[in-house]
This record gives C-alpha cells, structure tokens and sequence, in this order.
C-alpha cells in the first residue's frame, strides 16, 4: 500500500488487524530486504508449510515482514525462523493453540552460541521488559501467529482470558550457571549447536523457597506449587511441565548431588493432587488416559522425563518458576540455521 506518512501506514496496519495493537515498525521494501540477509535465503524458500488454521505457508519474506513490525534487527532473523519451523512442526499443534479457549501463547527458548551473540537475557528479568532480543524475537513469532498463520484474536482465537504472553515470550537458558546438560542437549543437540525451543504455556506460578536447604525440601515446595486444580495439565490431559529453576535453586541440588532426572523423578512421584480435590464431573474423563488416576492420585506427568526443566533467572534469587503447559500441544526444538550468504 501507499501512504503519505508512516503514521498512516501504521495506522492502516492496525486498521487492518495486523498488529497486536502496540505500535510497529512499518515493513518498508527497503527494511524487508535488510531483514531478509539476516539468512540470505530466497524470499520464497518456505521455512514452515501450511501454518493452521489459515493453510498459508510461512516463507522467509513473510517471517521478515513480521520480524520488522516486530522491532527485530537481521541478526535475529535465523531465531524467528526457527522458531516458526518448530511451531510449524505436527506435534506442537498449532491449531489448537491458534483456535483454543486456553490462554496458551508459545513460548521461546533459546540454547547454545546464539544467545551470547544476539544478547539474549537468561539472568535477572529474563521473562519481563528490558531486552531488545528477547522482547523482538517472542513478538515476531506471535505476529506470525496473527498474519500468516490467521489466529486473529476474538475472531479465530477463541481464547477466554488471554495473557500478556501472547504479546511476546522469549528467553535464554543461563548455561553458564546450569549445574546439568542444557535443554538442547537434553533434547539430542550438541552443546555447540544454537538451537530454539517453543512451549505452549497457559501461564506462570512463583515458586519461592528462600529457606529450604535440602534437596527434598526446596523440590516439595516446588511440587506443590505444580499441582493447580484448575490446570489443563490436572485436571485435562497429561502435558509436559516446564520447570524454570533459578540458579541458586538449582546450585542447591546440584551441591546435594542430584541430577536432572533426580529432580524430575522427584517431581513425577510428588506431583499430584487426591482425586477427592477435583470436581467429581472430571472423574471419568481422568480415567480414560492410562496412568493419569493411581489409586486416589491424580498424576501430573506421564512419565518422569516428561518435565521439562531449564535453569534461568537472576544470581541471588530465591524464586523459581512453573510454566503451565497446554495439554493439547507438545515442545518441539529445532537447530537455528546459519546465515546462507556467500
């Protein structure tokens, strides 16, 4: 379109339901192709097919049209991408989080060399304002989400409440502080690797603990701050709780000798609420997933390795935090690729 001023052509964009209703930056040619050497890809390449409910395939112009509007700089290009191929992918199920009642947003991960060079915050405030990369990478994914894949709020996202994270999610694991293998390495990639992970999260739950001084004792107060009735992941489907453990919590463990798996193995043996705690009218539906009712339990997790555990957060804090995931979508990381530029 054509306009006389960047004022109307911002305007015009919100008019036309393509913003999150926060000012933009107007996708100009000129910017577009800036954006689009961030991976020197052609405007056409398809990094994600048929992103439901709109069936539009998500090229690399499309992605970097948003990536602008976002505030994005080329360098984060490669991350937006990749983080559209992974919420592209069947198993995250981007339908359902697109056209839902649940206030899920997708969340953003970021592993490995990628996250020093691009500056993105893993310490102090890493899930709040402050940080360019952070905050322009999460948006870009969620007005991908608006503009190519058509989850149009109130029209086709059906979600009751929403949440501020459908504004923008992103943060990077604090590695350097983590006393395990990082997410993407958990998750089959090495440690060299750039990688990103998406998360459909309902929400967040502080967990405090700034007394505790044993491992049973911290990972009780974590348990219990998981088991919300009202969760979809308690009292719905089994999904694959995220726990975001600060590092002071997580040196804690690590000092006492326990391991990822301990915590998670902790975690899937202690979370769980009595049945007696949920609305007798969910029983049934609750018994038709094997494993999720045992004996009076109602189980949080399928298996053990089914938490996800991340270490993030500032030095000195006593907070950690679970991330309720949406049941009806699973975690998905894909490698973040490499500028193609000769």
């Amino acid at each position: 379109m054509q306009a006389n001023s960047l004022d109307e052509a911002a305007e015009w964009l919100y008019e036309q339901g393509c913003t999150d209703g926060l000012p933009v930056v107007i996708p100009t040619e000129e910017r577009v192709d800036a954006m689009l050497q961030g991976l020197g890809l052609p405007a056409d390449h398809i990094v994600a097919g048929e992103l439901p409910p709109s069936e539009v395939a998500a090229t690399i112009e499309l992605i970097a049209i948003n990536a602008v509007m976002a505030g994005c700089v080329p360098q984060y290009l490669p991350v937006v991408a990749a983080a559209v191929a992974a919420i592209g992918e069947p198993e995250f199920g981007l339908r359902n989080v697109n056209t839902t009642t649940n206030p899920a947003a997708v969340l953003t991960i970021v592993n490995g060399p990628i996250r020093q060079e691009l500056n993105v915050n893993c310490s102090h405030g890493c899930l709040g304002p402050g940080w360019k990369a952070n905050a322009a990478i999460g948006r870009a994914v969620h007005l991908v989400q608006l503009n190519v894949a058509g989850a149009v709020p109130a029209v086709v996202s059906k979600s009751t409440h929403g949440q501020p994270g459908r504004y923008t999610m992103c943060f990077g694991e604090f590695e350097e502080k983590s006393p395990w293998d990082p997410l993407h390495v958990e998750r089959g990639f090495p440690k060299e690797q750039s990688t990103v992970t998406v998360i459909a999260l309902s929400g967040t739950v502080n967990c405090t603990d700034i007394l505790s001084r044993t491992p049973e004792a911290l990972m009780t107060m974590m348990s219990r701050s998981m088991d919300v009735v009202g969760s979809s992941v308690m009292s719905f489907r089994f999904g694959e709780p995220l726990l975001i453990l600060n590092p002071v919590h997580a040196a804690l463990l690590a000092d006492h000798g326990w391991t990822k798996g301990d915590v998670k193995h902790f975690l899937y043996e202690n979370t769980w609420r009595p049945l007696s705690h949920i609305s007798p009218y969910y029983y049934d539906l609750l018994r038709q997933e094997s494993g999720r009712v045992v004996g009076d339990k109602v189980i949080l997790a399928r298996t053990a390795d089914d938490f996800v555990i991340v270490v993030a957060g500032g030095l000195g804090g006593h907070h950690s935090v679970f991330g309720e995931t949406y049941s009806m979508s699973h975690p998905v990381t894909k490698p973040v690729p490499s500028c193609q530029k000769s």
